[in-house]
């Protein structure tokens, strides 16, 4: 156990934390520390072991942080912790065609300079965020921080929360946060059922070592039975997120490395010169799963617990993040307001700030998805027009631009 959290004594009860996070990935970790920022005291349970969380290897995940979650991050003290290490982006290529035959005539360009703000976001690996947040929780005296161990029972009261660790250590606090990703034990505890399907989609996941520069520039190449992302990291680095149906990615995973990249060159191209595989490979099963609610009694559901989307926008840690800004946003005010920060009518506000919109979200991305990954000539030739009439139109474009960077809707304070 990491910095033993202070006890939260209020109207004549004492808790161990005033909030209680389930889940120490990326999500629960940045709600930590903005709470603790505001002077609550928070414990977060994580079922990984601190060494398993520090492990410095590259395992294939990378985000691409919009410029708002940079915002976030840079608020509760992590950006200046990783900035070394990630990479801006400050162009977007999006383009339809098939492997081998290269790009459609027509196709999307978005380009930073278009606004004022800087770059839309930055690449990060996930190895290097992860260590960020288990140092700054260790060095901050009001988050409590287990690892290693698991939740196996929650109940709830009136005035609180109580979770039972495996180990039969007790915990309460005034409210629960589920972080626990897309098979979250705390919403299915909660009775919270979950709406979703499975796109038949793997992505294969990896680093590519390229023989020229990227330029900051991202890609995003759709073709038939799935996207492939070309995302930069620092130096001749890009990594790729290339997703294909569930049985013909099975095949390329199963292939040796020689092998694999003789099947991607032809859908990589030779745009940036020879590549050659950088380290591991991964691959993810891809679905779509939403809970049917964001909330139940004294608990909220935060980032993929909440919502877990197909990759194709890049958007699925930077909503974790939104919801992060939100739920800190509504509790911290709750508490300056003296309302209890577990109530019904607390909780409902975190709901009708996040759902709609990652509900959106979700939709939109399975729809883009279903949309680009088929070979239906009438289907390609509408989009491949869309596109280039999307690119024609410089007003429209600085709105996707702008939405790409996370600049546009409701934003929380901590993302101004």
């Amino acid at each position: 156990m990491d910095n033993p959290g202070m006890p939260a004594i209020r109207r004549g009860m004492t808790y161990d934390s005033d909030i209680l996070i389930v889940g120490g990935g990326l999500n629960g970790p940045a709600l930590a520390l903005a709470l603790a920022q505001s002077g609550l005291s928070v414990t977060v349970i994580d079922a990984l072991t601190i060494k398993a969380r520090k492990n410095a290897a590259f395992d294939g995940r990378a985000y691409a942080l919009a410029l708002a979650s940079v915002r976030l991050l840079s608020a509760i003290g992590i950006w200046e912790r990783v900035t070394g290490n990630a990479q801006p982006m400050l162009e977007i290529k999006v383009s339809d065609g098939r492997a081998g035959e290269g790009a459609a005539p027509f196709f999307l360009h978005f380009d930073h300079a278009e606004i004022e703000e800087g770059p839309m976001g930055h690449m990060l690996e996930d190895r290097f965020l992860r260590a960020a947040f288990l140092d700054a929780m260790k060095e901050h005296k009001a988050i409590t921080h287990l690892s290693g161990t698991e939740v196996v029972a929650q109940e709830v009261t009136p005035q609180g929360v109580t979770l039972t660790l495996a180990s039969g250590k007790t915990l309460s606090g005034r409210l629960l946060i589920g972080s626990d990703g897309r098979r979250s034990g705390t919403a299915e505890r909660a009775g919270i059922s979950r709406t979703g399907w499975s796109y038949g989609q793997t992505a294969l996941v990896a680093a590519i070592e390229h023989e020229l520069p990227h330029n900051g520039i991202a890609h995003q190449f759709f073709m038939p039975p799935g996207p492939l992302a070309i995302l930069p990291l620092p130096g001749n680095v890009s990594s790729i997120v290339w997703s294909e149906t569930d049985e013909t990615a099975a095949q390329f995973a199963a292939l040796s490395d020689a092998d694999f990249m003789e099947v991607l060159r032809p859908r990589f191209g030779d745009f940036l010169g020879a590549i050659k595989l950088q380290g591991k490979r991964f691959t993810y099963p891809l679905n779509l799963t939403v809970a049917n609610s964001f909330i139940a009694d004294r608990l909220a559901l935060i980032g993929d617990a909440a919502h877990g989307m197909h990759p194709i926008a890049g958007q699925g840690l930077n909503a974790g993040l939104r919801d992060v800004g939100a739920l800190a946003e509504v509790t911290t005010h709750a508490v300056r307001r003296g309302e209890d920060l577990g109530a019904p009518d607390v909780l409902a506000r975190y709901q009708q700030w996040r759902r709609f919109d990652t509900t959106t979200l979700a939709i939109t991305t399975d729809l883009t998805n279903r949309l680009f990954s088929n070979d239906n000539p009438i289907l390609r030739a509408a989009r491949d027009i869309g596109m280039g009439a999307l690119n024609a139109m410089p007003g429209l474009r600085r709105s996707f631009i702008r939405e790409a960077a996370g600049l546009t809707g409701d934003l929380p304070e901590l993302m101004r």
